[in-house]
C-alpha cells in the first residue's frame, strides 16, 4: 500500500498554499488602500450599483446588504446585487469598483454571456466533483484500484473546469465595471486607474486559485502513476 499521508508531492501543496497567501495578501492591501480613497462623486457602493443597474436599463435586479468581509456577489436565481458591510454603504474607491463589478455580472445575465450561463449549468457537477473526487482518489490508493483512481481525478476535472470558465467570466465583468463607472460619471478620469488596481488584484484571485488547481492535478497525476507502476 502506497505510503499517501506524506511524500515528496507534498511541496506542490505547499507552492499553491504560498500562491493563494500572497495573491489573498495583496488583494487585500490594495483593497484597504483605496478603501481609505473617496470616491469624487461621494456615491456609496449601493448607489453606485443602483445608477449603474439603471444606466443599463436593468430593472428587475434589486441590491441587498449582506454581512461579512468582501461577501459581495451576484445571485442570478435571486436577480440581487449582494454587497458587504465594506461596500454597501461606503463611498471609497474600492467599495464602488466593488460594487461595479457585481453589477457587471448583472448585466452579462441580462445580456445573456455565454460564459455565465456555461458556468451557472455546471455548477452542480462542480460542486459534486469538488467534494468526492478526493475521497474516491484516496480509496482508489489505499486499495490499488486503479479505476477508483481515474474517477477521482475524473471528478476534479470538473471542478477545475469550473474554474477555468470563471475567469472571463471574472474579467469581462470587471471590464463591463470599469466602462460603466467611466460613462455613468460615477468615478471621474483621475478615478478610474485606482478602480482598475482593485478590480485586477482580484481578478487574480481566481488566477491563483487556477493555478493552484493545475498543481493539485499534477500531484493527482504523480501518485495516480505511482499506483500503475505498482501494479
Amino acid at each position: 500500500m502506497p505510503f499517501i499521508f506524506w511524500d515528496s508531492t507534498y511541496f506542490l501543496v505547499i507552492l499553491a498554499a504560498l500562491i493563494s497567501l500572497g495573491v489573498s495578501a495583496s488583494m487585500n492591501a490594495t483593497f484597504q488602500k483605496y478603501q481609505r480613497v473617496r470616491a469624487y462623486s461621494g456615491l456609496t457602493g449601493e448607489q453606485a450599483a443602483l445608477r449603474i443597474l439603471r444606466a443599463a436599463g436593468i430593472y428587475d435586479v434589486h441590491i441587498r446588504h449582506v454581512s461579512g468581509k468582501l461577501t459581495d456577489h451576484y445571485d442570478p436565481r435571486s436577480k440581487t446585487v449582494n454587497l458587504s458591510d465594506a461596500v454597501y454603504g461606503r463611498a471609497s474607491l474600492a467599495a464602488v469598483g466593488v460594487a461595479a463589478h457585481e453589477c457587471g455580472h448583472a448585466i452579462q445575465d441580462a445580456r445573456g454571456y455565454v460564459p455565465l450561463k456555461i458556468r451557472g449549468a455546471i455548477v452542480p457537477v462542480a460542486n459534486f466533483g469538488s467534494q468526492m473526487f478526493w475521497p474516491l482518489f484516496i480509496l482508489g490508493l489505499i486499495f490499488s484500484m486503479e479505476p477508483l483512481v481515474n474517477l477521482g481525478i475524473l471528478l476534479f476535472l470538473f471542478a477545475l473546469v469550473f474554474q477555468i470558465v470563471t475567469l472571463p467570466v471574472e474579467f469581462n465583468a470587471s471590464a463591463r465595471a470599469i466602462r460603466m463607472l467611466d460613462s455613468t460619471g460615477i468615478l471621474g478620469p483621475s478615478e478610474v486607474p485606482g478602480a482598475k488596481k482593485v478590480l485586477r488584484a482580484a481578478a487574480m484571485t481566481y488566477v491563483a486559485a487556477v493555478v493552484g488547481s493545475l498543481l493539485q492535478l499534477l500531484r493527482l497525476l504523480i501518485l495516480s502513476g505511482r499506483i500503475r507502476n505498482d501494479d
